[in-house]
């Protein structure tokens, strides 16, 4: 499996369509056997070509910040996992990813940290005020 966390120095970057640097981690029975920093240049920084670059790096799942929903909608069309409203430092972050822990909310980005597992499965962000339907209730009971 390969990884994609775009990064600011240390941290998953606060928002995936900016991000100009990317850890890509190839990973194999949860552990990363590889790993390689790269750069989102021009041409390639708008949506398509941000999602044409992810997918010729051969990217399996992109954890990251926050991501509108146009690049998102791109990633997940090409078969790409998102995982976003992460944030913290990119090595805690993959190791919890790998080990299966980054629901914790210390890895939430600030405002979504209740809906963590719903999000994950749907791939965005619900808006916390949102009154949830007697169907929706159940399914987040499951």
């Amino acid at each position: 499996m390969k990884i994609a966390i775009p990064y600011w120095q240390s941290r998953v970057s606060p928002v995936c369509d900016e991000a100009r640097h990317f850890l890509l981690v190839q990973s194999e029975d949860g552990q990363a056997v590889g790993r390689s920093d790269l750069e989102m240049t021009l041409p390639g920084t708008d949506l398509l070509g941000r999602a044409a670059r992810l997918l010729d790096w051969e990217v399996d799942t992109v954890i990251c910040g926050a991501i509108s929903t146009g690049l998102e909608t791109m990633l997940v069309g090409v078969g790409i996992q998102v995982v976003s409203h992460v944030c913290g430092e990119v090595e805690d972050v993959l190791q919890a990813f790998l080990g299966g822990t980054l629901e914790q909310d210390r890895f939430a980005l600030p405002g979504c940290a209740r809906r963590r597992r719903r999000r994950q499965r749907e791939g965005r962000c619900r808006c916390e005020s949102r009154l949830m339907t007697e169907t929706e209730a159940r399914e987040e009971g499951s």
